[in-house]
């Protein structure tokens, strides 16, 4: 469905592209979507940028309906979709934040240099994925007791510290210290705790990894400094979210959320939108089980640190502690919030819904921790397993015209099964291999829906975000080893 037959884009600048709100009856705001010449062309052909307009049509949006230059075509909102809307007259979407509920990242920092890696590296990869279950439905290594479930429904994080399963000090490099307040269990289903119970620590599939990388360049040698990051030294990146509990969540509220506004005859152009009022009962029981769900997926990644550092500790033969492997920082890519954010120059509370985009804030926000606070949240811009990732950090300018958001990562150019179609997993292993990438994890068939072909290029969506003035780059990371899901 071409962009520029049913969208009049107009092109503000080099990097901003407007979809006027006059182009759709019931658009209430224009879309404002992030792109170069060759990354609009791209987007032009898929169907995203109807979803940005639909996005536009929600009561009480504010602002603007934001596409990052990672956006793609996802479910209700496109992927790299971001929207605030206003705590009175607004409503919250399911779709606005996706099936699995606060999947993100986190950036773990080593001791090691790639040379003193590079002997053991299969060695690891091979004891990595013996310590993570990977794959649709894995079960992990914990056994939750019900009591044990609402705990880390209402902890998150914490209870994995609590538990065992890390550091204190992991606790100050999260989003939200990785626990969501006004979590309540009683929101989540018996199906989604069923679902969730087992897979508590497991990275699960799809595009879901741990990459062993490698910090290749460092762009601010200040800030990377400040977020214990150097050239030379060996990272890991683990990428998961809330597995079948968020998965559950997410299905139960769509369903109920399409009955609601069916009900309150909200007029929508695509149900897959299906929303309720903020403060509806819907509404409501919703944000809390959504809590609930991304306490889990913290917890969930943590407990996957957790085996990362006992696994590097065993294949080097000393603690994790004499190893660093010190957390960076956590952060969300699905997610709704209440946040503080700019609207027509001034600032107000508003439900900010990312779906397929970080939270990028600048230094000096008040919701950052006291540690990042003079110098901006690290942001993880996930690559493909065979260029390359970036640390990023928010600018004010992104807090002012994007609620303080910027790109996930590089974004599909091709879905899954046409990735299945054009590349063959055998020969993209072997290619990989003699790159230097071992990769362990993933059949071929999976892949190739994985396969850096099937994804934009992240440097090109990189530059874009930070020559629109949203981010600036902190530091590239390059892959070594990839634990696929």
């Amino acid at each position: 469905m071409g962009g520029t037959r049913q969208f009049p884009l107009e092109r503000v600048d080099g990097f901003r592209w407007r979809i006027p709100r006059e182009s759709r009856p019931g658009m209430r705001v224009d879309g404002l979507v992030y792109a170069d010449d060759l990354l609009i062309r791209d987007i032009q052909a898929d169907q995203a940028l109807e979803q940005v307009a639909n996005v536009a049509h929600l009561p009480g949006i504010l602002g603007l309906s934001l596409a990052m230059p990672d956006i793609h075509w996802g479910y209700g909102f496109p992927v790299g979709g971001v929207a605030a809307v206003d705590p009175d007259e607004g409503v919250i979407s399911p779709g606005g934040i996706g099936f699995d509920c606060n999947c993100g990242v986190r950036v773990i920092a080593a001791d090691l240099s790639e040379e003193e890696l590079r002997p053991r590296l299969d060695r690891l990869m091979d004891a990595l994925a013996r310590a993570v279950p990977t794959g649709v439905g894995s079960h992990g290594r914990l056994r939750l007791g019900p009591g044990d479930l609402e705990r880390v429904l209402t902890g998150g994080m914490r209870w994995a510290v609590e538990a065992g399963y890390g550091r204190p000090e992991d606790l100050e490099r999260a989003e939200e210290g990785g626990c969501m307040a006004g979590a309540d269990p009683a929101c989540v289903s018996q199906r989604a705790r069923e679902r969730g119970r087992d897979q508590l620590g497991t990275l699960g599939s799809g595009n879901h990894f741990i990459e062993v990388g490698v910090v290749r360049r460092v762009y601010d040698p200040e800030l990377a400094g400040a977020f214990g990051l150097r050239e030379g030294q060996v990272t890991v990146m683990i990428h998961s979210g809330s597995r079948g509990l968020g998965h559950q969540v997410a299905t139960d509220y769509v369903r109920l959320a399409d009955a609601e506004a069916r009900r309150l005859g909200i007029d929508l152009p695509d149900r897959q939108l299906a929303c309720a009022p903020v403060r509806s009962r819907v509404g409501q029981d919703y944000l809390a089980a959504l809590a609930a769900a991304s306490n889990f997926a913290w917890a969930n990644r943590q407990c996957m640190t957790h085996w990362v550092r006992e696994t590097f500790a065993r294949v080097f033969g000393v603690s994790d502690r004499d190893l660093g492997l010190d957390l960076v920082y956590d952060h969300a890519h699905n997610i709704a919030k209440w946040e503080h954010v700019y609207v027509g120059g001034r600032q107000r509370r508003a439900l900010v819904h990312r779906k397929g985009a970080c939270r990028a804030f600048p230094a000096g926000h008040q919701q950052l921790p006291p540690r990042f606070r003079p110098y901006g949240q690290p942001v993880f811009v996930p690559g493909d397993m065979g260029r390359a990732s970036y640390v990023m950090v928010g600018t004010q300018r992104a807090l002012e015209e994007t609620f303080g958001s910027i790109c996930h990562g590089a974004g599909r150019r091709l879905s899954r099964s046409a990735a299945k179609r054009q590349i063959r997993g055998a020969d993209l292993r072997r290619s990989l291999a003699q790159r230097g990438i071992a990769v362990r994890g993933a059949g071929d068939a999976a892949l190739a829906e994985e396969a850096p072909d099937a994804y934009k290029d992240v440097t090109q969506v990189v530059d874009v975000v930070e020559r629109a003035g949203l981010a600036r780059r902190v530091a590239r990371l390059e892959p070594l080893g990839v634990l696929k899901g």
